[in-house]
């Protein structure tokens, strides 16, 4: 079944290299058009994914991400204008260089080609993934979760009409349409076809796709987000930034999940702290030094495995340590490389946090919930990659490319 989808994808990969960015910006604003005139017809659809979760008893955190309403339609819409605003990174030159023979070199900038992505819950993802593909040249296979198949077929259908209405190949983007699992190792085995793999998702999908995969796989998404408040920080600061942190939007990878705070500063701050927060309905999971600070209906002991849980959740780890050491060598055993920072006005402080801590995003005196391809001023992104290879933190249109050399010479022969 998906061999036939490869080829389509990689006969329109072909085309879609041709385009020239006023076609591809002119899809996107024909996509955001679409997307608010269906808007109905989309709501409509995710509701019935809301309730088929919610009888199937998916958590709370599953569900936010999968729920769309006018304010999140509106705000995907934007997104894509966003990405049709940005500078189109195909075909740009760079590293220009002339040999003495004369022979002129450079590198020039071109789409991966096929992409494929596995991702669960989030409808928002096929619409994100959709511009940024097309935006940067490359055709895509989308293979949304079961739990959000009626809210994935309704965008789809919104942005099949957009591609008709620009006159761009049905097949710029291609829809597993089924549920069924056994098609995702499927596409993991298209290495004649698809040219990068991108699964957005749970630990265990990460690592089905990186063992099965036979195309290059980008792993991420995962978020163990630590701050750690040193005894320098401006403690209302702290407060604001921590709160934002965890419950702005707390079922997503970048919300903060561990709390260190400094021990010389730790029986003024972490009261504060409870305060702050607990009446947000955060509750929190303090080992011993901190819970020893701390009489609170809403504090409980850390557990064995608390301080390496992802909450998605208003759950908050916290952690008394006796400075930037103690602090540092945590988050080196229990952070997944996505989002960590420091609040400090020691700026000595903040240069070794960002020298040591091996995180695609290293925040100083900020939220990690910036952690957001729209946030850093990407567009909408694809994933947020933790590895090292390629591309790190939020994907966006350039890291969906890659570059050729092109040699130019005037009948050279060598010598």
């Amino acid at each position: 079944m998906l061999t036939e989808l490869g080829k389509l994808a990689r006969l329109a990969s072909r085309g879609l290299a041709r385009l020239s960015t006023t076609q591809k910006n002119t899809a996107l604003h024909h996509l955001a058009d679409a997307l608010i005139a269906d808007q109905k017809e989309i709501l409509t659809a995710n509701m019935s994914d809301i309730e088929s979760a919610k009888a199937a008893g998916l958590s709370a955190a599953m569900i936010d991400r999968l729920m769309l309403n006018e304010a999140r339609l509106a705000d995907i819409a934007h997104n894509v204008r966003l990405v049709a605003d940005l500078p189109d990174p195909v075909g740009e030159i760079f590293e220009e260089s002339t040999q003495p023979n004369g022979l002129h070199i450079r590198k020039q900038r071109v789409p991966l080609g096929v992409i494929g992505v596995i991702y669960e819950a989030r409808p928002n993802v096929t619409v994100d993934v959709a511009s940024i593909a097309l935006k940067s040249g490359n055709a895509v296979i989308l293979r949304g979760g079961s739990e959000t198949l009626n809210s994935n077929r309704a965008m789809i259908a919104s942005l099949q009409k957009a591609l008709a209405a620009s006159d761009i190949p049905a097949d710029a983007v291609q829809f597993i349409d089924s549920p069924d699992r056994a098609l995702v190792l499927e596409l993991l085995h298209l290495r004649d076809y698809v040219d990068m793999i991108i699964p957005r998702g749970g630990a265990g999908l990460h690592k089905f796709c990186s063992e099965n995969s036979r195309i290059p796989v980008i792993t991420g998404g995962i978020g163990i987000c630590h701050l750690f408040v040193d005894d320098t920080a401006n403690q209302d600061a702290a407060l604001k930034i921590i709160h934002n942190a965890k419950t702005q939007r707390p079922s997503v990878c970048n919300a903060l999940d561990t709390i260190l705070v400094h021990q010389s500063i730790a029986k003024e701050f972490l009261p504060k702290v409870i305060n702050h927060l607990a009446p947000a309905g955060v509750t929190f999971r303090a080992e011993p030094k901190a819970a020893s600070m701390l009489e609170h209906e809403s504090v409980l002991p850390a557990g064995e495995k608390d301080f390496d849980t992802e909450w998605l959740s208003l759950v908050l780890g916290i952690k008394v340590v006796d400075g930037l050491d103690e602090a540092t060598e945590h988050i080196s055993a229990h952070s997944t490389a996505h989002s960590d920072g420091i609040l400090t006005h020691t700026d000595s402080n903040a240069q070794r946090f960002i020298a040591e801590v091996d995180s695609a995003a290293v925040y100083v005196n900020a939220s990690t919930r910036f952690t957001d391809g729209t946030e850093l001023g990407l567009g909408a992104e694809v994933a947020v990659s933790t590895q090292r290879l390629h591309a790190r933190g939020p994907m966006a249109l350039r890291d969906l490319t890659t570059y050729k050399w092109v040699i130019v010479g005037n009948n050279h022969v060598r010598a």
